[in-house]
């Protein structure tokens, strides 16, 4: 372990120890990791998307102040801050149906699906259901989807939190994400695939 891992070990261990003080020393240590993070989240927005990876960054340092949550180790840290990320996206897709209001079928791209999608909100909030329902049935793979597809993790960091072998995260993203196929395609209203067949 390096002298900067291990800084950011007991970085963590203060702030889950209820320092908070603590997070605004790891936020400089983390920040690249956590704006890589962000930009693969809103690596498919459209220019006219509110946020820039900085402000996703920002805004879930800010939410991660106020949570009750506690991190482990460094991978499940980051678990925490793309699961924040997540919300603050999902947040921000609702916010934007409130305000435009529409129907019809939609078109939901599966081979680049991700949930940072948002310049529709519809497809955004689609596959959020999905990926909830996915949890109910088996949630550890809705969490290697959410990890490695979502989220952006590498492999490896998926594996370390989830606790299982990098092929064993490779078969739960690749189940995982042939069952949100199917249930996207059974989801109200209609959503329609750009595949013929479930991209794996």
């Amino acid at each position: 372990m390096d002298s900067t891992t291990g800084t950011i070990t007991g970085l963590l261990r203060e702030w889950s120890a209820g320092q908070p003080d603590a997070m605004n020393r790891l936020l400089p240590l983390v920040y690249q990791q956590l704006r890589g993070l962000a930009r693969q989240r809103l690596a498919l927005e459209n220019e006219g998307h509110p946020l820039r990876p900085t402000e996703l960054v920002h805004e879930a340092y800010l939410r991660l102040l106020d949570a009750d949550v506690s991190a482990k180790d460094r991978s499940h840290f980051y678990i925490i801050c793309s699961q924040v990320m997540r919300r603050i996206l999902i947040d921000h897709a609702r916010e934007r149906l409130r305000q435009k209001r529409g129907g019809g079928a939609l078109e939901v791209p599966l081979d680049s699906m991700d949930v940072a999608d948002a310049g529709s909100p519809e497809r955004l909030l689609v596959i959020h259901e999905a990926l909830d329902k996915l949890a109910q049935i088996d949630d550890r793979k809705a969490r290697a989807v959410e990890l490695v597809l979502f989220g952006g993790l590498e492999l490896d960091v998926a594996a370390e939190a989830l606790g299982v072998s990098n092929a064993t995260v490779r078969r739960d993203v690749k189940a995982g994400k042939a069952w949100l196929y199917n249930a996207i395609l059974n989801s109200d209203p209609p959503a329609t695939i750009s595949h013929e067949t479930p991209p794996l």
